[in-house]
């Protein structure tokens, strides 16, 4: 028994499924659930060592810039890898059906 199915075919299939199933995450919250953006930015730092009695002690620290605009969102109730506009709309909907509980 051959499976005859493209796999580009299938893959394309898959994606384009998921992302319905996205955008549907983003524009129906769930009123039962909490809704809350959350981002993570990454902030570099200078650590100073200094090797005393046979091991590295960190002596300084300076932060060397600062939080980056983060480029993806995430929602508490499960909806990751939003943009920034997606996740305003995600929020907007979560508070025009009263589901924005924080």
């Amino acid at each position: 028994m051959s499976d005859d199915r493209d796999p580009e075919a299938t893959l394309r299939e898959w994606k384009e499924g998921m992302q319905a199933e996205h955008e549907r995450a983003i524009a129906e919250p769930d009123p039962a659930e909490d809704h809350r953006i959350e981002a993570v930015s990454q902030v570099s730092f200078r650590l100073t060592y200094a090797y005393e009695d046979g091991e590295l002690v960190q002596r300084d620290r300076e932060q060397v810039d600062d939080p980056a605009q983060p480029e993806l969102f995430s929602c508490v109730c499960g909806v990751r890898g939003m943009t920034r506009e997606e996740a305003e709309r995600h929020a907007e909907a979560a508070a025009e059906t009263g589901s924005d509980r924080t």
